[in-house]
């Protein structure tokens, strides 16, 4: 059994369901298809759409802290990595 089968992973929604010009959540910061029937997902699954969330957690908070303005983020070309939040 693997470790992460032991423990529920939470549903990263905080309640803030809306969707920036690149349809990611503003408030979670996932997909649709990462939203989209969470509790169904296997664990695997989830776990790495929760890494992903930290790894665009991170990049917007770089970014802010650079003073990138909100309104541009979301308008930002960003990396050509598609799993990134586009910053």
């Amino acid at each position: 059994m693997d470790q992460l089968e032991l423990f529920d992973l939470p549903n990263p929604c905080i309640g803030v369901c809306t969707s920036n010009n690149r349809g990611y959540c503003v408030g979670c910061l996932r997909s649709r298809d990462e939203r989209f029937n969470w509790h169904n997902k296997p664990v695997a699954e989830r776990a790495r759409i929760l890494k992903l969330l930290e790894q665009r957690r991170i990049r917007r908070d770089a970014a802010r802290l650079a003073g990138k303005p909100d309104s541009n983020l979301e308008a930002d070309q960003g990396p050509s990595t598609p799993d990134l939040f586009g910053f």
